[in-house]
């Protein structure tokens, strides 16, 4: 840390002598049934409600109502059976941060994740199943045999609802046999607060849906506000469940006989007892077959444990992508089509436009250029960085799109713009006071060292500048422009790379 302070105290003193060069999917039901105002007596019963979740959901399931007609807000959070509390309380920390983000304004909205999810509304929803609104994410690879397939995720999914409706829990996961070297693993649940017969009910009505949304796909995810589903070909819950049918099972192995010999051996006419050599043949024969199979074995172990994380890692990139994925229209009309008045600068890859959402968030549009130097490669290394890195001192992302040869990254709006501007005016250098550089100093230095060792993953940025310090409203430091960033595995402490990167 000390190292990375004294690091960025010599990039700001001495950059200051030039002066010539300038969060585990999420998923959100957002009902349009009523709005409130900002403000308003709902808003702050809204915010009550939030606090009193995150507080009093210690077993992992809690509900609340606060205030009078017509201002009452309902509200509830769970978390899923198999997540330890710590996962589960971080989760409904972020959940009440970001709902009202994500549906503003909105008196009925619902957000969820992989570990919890939270709810809130302005009718009593308590044990009454709610799915006529559905979300759902699907693999994009097929399966080989459909058919096959589709039979087992059916039987699959029919015993586990009726398992999650019976238990207090209101979750149950399980596997199946699908092939030989692939099982098809299934989860459900129900808010806890149902009756049997209501979660049974709301749970037979997303299985329907999967052939609309989902049919031959590797995997999926359905939503309702008051039940989910999920399909791999992995494993992806904690729990340790016995299979739920259909297993595939090694065959039995060979019988041997127990039997004493039926007569003693007898001579041979050189004096070697005949009876020898063939238990001699059964013994190795025996150990051979046992060998074969614990190679056979332990190679379709390794095979299959392989292809399990690379379908996972598969999984967790198409999730990410899918998520963030905003249109072309949208980017367009925040920015009045990239006008020039509407433009922040121009970065090393292409111009930057600022934009206004249609929910009042303003947005920083980066539009690369096709002759940049950054293709395809770095805009998804930037996109997968930047989505997977949550830290108070970078940038955060909202989105990207990728459309009529538009390749676009979406920002948060940061209103000071990026460091150089103030440090090498000499006007506005005047309002940076030693207090204040030190500030960005060590809020860089954060940053960095989020980055290089506190992360899940392991980012050297390789092109640190004055430019890529972008400011937020109070003088936040907050490091942006990851396209040139490298990625090292948790044991790395060096690597090399033949493409020159940053100056």
């Amino acid at each position: 840390m000390q190292f990375l302070i004294s690091f960025t105290l010599n990039f700001l003193i001495f950059s200051s002598t030039y002066a010539n060069f300038a969060d585990e999917q999420r998923y959100n039901i957002c009902t349009n049934a009523a709005n409130y105002t900002n403000g308003s007596l709902y808003s702050r019963n809204i915010n009550a409600t939030l606090f009193s979740l995150t507080n009093a959901s210690l077993t992992g399931f809690a509900t609340t109502t606060i205030g009078l007609d017509p201002d009452t807000v309902f509200g509830l959070v769970q978390c899923r059976p198999d997540v330890a509390e710590n996962d589960c309380r971080a989760c409904i920390n972020t959940a009440s941060d970001e709902i009202t983000q994500f549906c503003p304004n909105k008196k009925q909205a619902m957000i969820g994740y992989d570990n919890c999810s939270l709810r809130y509304s302005d009718f009593r929803f308590f044990s009454t199943a709610t799915n006529d609104l559905i979300v759902y994410y699907r693999n994009t690879m097929n399966v080989n045999d459909s058919n096959l397939f589709d039979k087992q995720l059916v039987s699959l999914f029919q015993n586990l609802s009726v398992s999650a409706a019976a238990n207090d829990t209101k979750f149950a996961v399980g596997a199946i046999g699908y092939s030989l070297f692939s099982d098809i693993y299934g989860m459900v649940q129900c808010s806890r607060d149902l009756p049997e017969n209501g979660c049974l009910s709301c749970l037979q009505a997303i299985i329907g849906f999967i052939p609309q949304c989902c049919d031959k796909k590797q995997g999926a995810r359905i939503f309702t506000m008051s039940c989910s589903l999920r399909f791999e070909l992995y494993a992806f819950f904690q729990t340790s469940s016995p299979p739920i049918s259909g297993m595939l099972s090694p065959p039995p192995p060979l019988p041997v006989s127990t039997d004493e010999p039926s007569s003693v051996p007898t001579s041979s006419s050189d004096g070697k007892k005949s009876g020898l050599k063939p238990l001699v043949i059964v013994v190795v024969s025996m150990a051979s077959v046992s060998l074969l199979v614990i190679l056979i074995v332990g190679c379709c172990y390794f095979w299959r444990k392989a292809k399990n994380t690379a379908a996972e890692t598969q999984a967790d990139y198409e999730k990410i992508m899918e998520s963030l994925l905003i249109g072309l229209d949208t980017l367009k009309t925040a920015t009045a089509n990239f006008s020039d008045e509407n433009k922040l600068g121009q970065g090393g890859f292409g111009p930057v436009y600022k934009g206004k959402l249609f929910d009042g968030r303003e947005i920083a549009v980066k539009r690369l250029s096709s002759n940049s130097g950054q293709g395809l490669a770095e805009l998804k290394t930037e996109v997968m960085l930047v989505a997977k890195l949550l830290h108070r001192n970078l940038v955060k992302l909202l989105g990207f799109c990728l459309e009529e040869e538009e390749k676009l990254l979406v920002y948060e709006y940061l209103p000071n713009g990026s460091l150089d501007k103030i440090l090498f005016d000499h006007g506005k250098r005047l309002r940076l006071g030693w207090g204040r550089r030190y500030k960005i100093i060590v809020g860089i230095a954060r940053g960095l060292l989020y980055l290089h060792e506190d992360s899940q993953l392991r980012v050297i940025h390789r092109d640190l500048k004055a430019s890529n310090i972008l400011l937020d409203e109070e003088m936040n430091p907050k490091i942006s422009d990851f396209g040139l960033a490298k990625l090292f595995g948790e044991s790395e402490t060096q690597g090399n790379t033949n493409r020159i990167a940053g100056t």
